[in-house]
């Protein structure tokens, strides 16, 4: 007689999907839909604003824009994969960005400019890490919190000033001539954290445990994962990945301000939701938030170059996020039945 496996069959599952059959092939349709989106939107500006929008110079703003969100982005589809929130991303940037500008560390040269920015966000991460996953708090009460201290101590080191970044080699970065074949340099480091995001999130123990922790974080900590120092490590990633956008915001602005990041964390998480990564934690997908953020800063670049006024851009992305929304709905309840 022969044996019959009582095992699902799950093969055709991939790890960031939870585990669902079948659920990956929607999550790679949703992906080519907003790929859909995105060929649309450049149709769009190609047809009102055809020299302009179509220009390299334009295409290498656009990407170069969509780098220092895009790597808020990777950190936030993490935390929201395992069930969290991190509202404090923009404020965490902002205050990034004024200490490693500030004149002290400029006297440090390169170095000291990316080390205070990377350590910053760390720092922060570690915080919020400590209060949500040790101290009990609610992710959205200790980021919020963070968000208002990381506010206010950047305002409080720049009395409300902007500081200028003189050190010509972090400046040399945002100039064409640093570009390699034609690719800005900070596009090149938005592209390594989004391809060492997948990997880590799909092709390792750890981004396994990431979406079991989301999924059900009891069940998770029975099969002998320790969620509390999961999310700790979750949340110093976030904390990280504010740190490295802070640096690629200096380079491109060349100054630090308390006023940068502003609203980051509600565009972070709107890009993930339109990505496919579930708000409600258990399921993310780096790729769809990487298209989520390109759809959105070419929004921005399509309405900027005609002249259009930003409260339409807001009404347009505010329409997508509930389109994406009810989409996700929908796929869950499919997946359900």
């Amino acid at each position: 007689m022969t044996k019959t496996s009582s095992t699902p069959n799950t093969s055709n599952a991939s790890p960031a999907s939870g585990g669902r059959p079948g659920l990956g092939l929607r999550l790679d349709v949703r992906n080519l839909s907003l790929l859909g989106v995105l060929l649309a939107l450049v149709i769009v500006g190609g047809f009102t604003r055809p020299e302009q929008f179509l220009s390299t110079s334009n295409l290498q703003l656009v990407l170069t824009q969509a780098s220092v969100i895009g790597v808020v982005t990777v950190g936030m589809t993490f935390v929201i994969t395992s069930g969290g929130i991190d509202l404090s991303v923009g404020a965490i940037l902002a205050l990034a960005s004024v200490w490693a500008t500030t004149v002290a560390t400029q006297e440090y040269g390169f170095a000291g400019i990316l080390f205070t920015a990377v350590a910053v966000g760390l720092a922060c991460g570690l915080v919020n890490g400590l209060l949500i996953a040790y101290g009990g708090m609610v992710p959205f009460i200790a980021t919020l919190a963070m968000l208002a201290s990381a506010r206010g101590l950047a305002l409080q080191i720049t009395e409300g000033k902007t500081q200028i970044v003189t050190v010509q080699s972090v400046l040399d970065l945002g100039v064409p001539d640093s570009y390699v074949l034609g690719i800005p340099p900070l596009v090149l480091v938005f592209a390594a954290v989004t391809v060492i995001g997948w990997l880590v999130l799909n092709r390792t123990t750890f981004g396994r445990r990431t979406v079991a922790v989301g999924g059900n974080a009891e069940a998770a900590r029975l099969a002998g994962i320790d969620v509390r120092r999961q999310r700790l490590y979750l949340y110093l990633l976030s904390g990280l990945c504010c740190g490295i956008a802070a640096f690629l915001l200096i380079i491109l602005a060349g100054s630090g301000q308390n006023t940068n990041g502003n609203l980051y964390e509600l565009d972070a998480i709107a890009a993930a939701i339109i990505g496919g990564t579930l708000l409600t934690g258990g399921r993310g997908t780096i790729v769809g938030s990487v298209l989520g953020v390109l759809v959105f800063t070419t929004i921005t670049n399509i309405f900027a170059l005609n002249n259009l006024q930003s409260d339409v851009q807001q009404i347009a992305k505010g329409a997508i996020i509930v389109a994406a929304v009810l989409i996700q709905r929908r796929t869950l309840r499919g997946g359900e039945s």
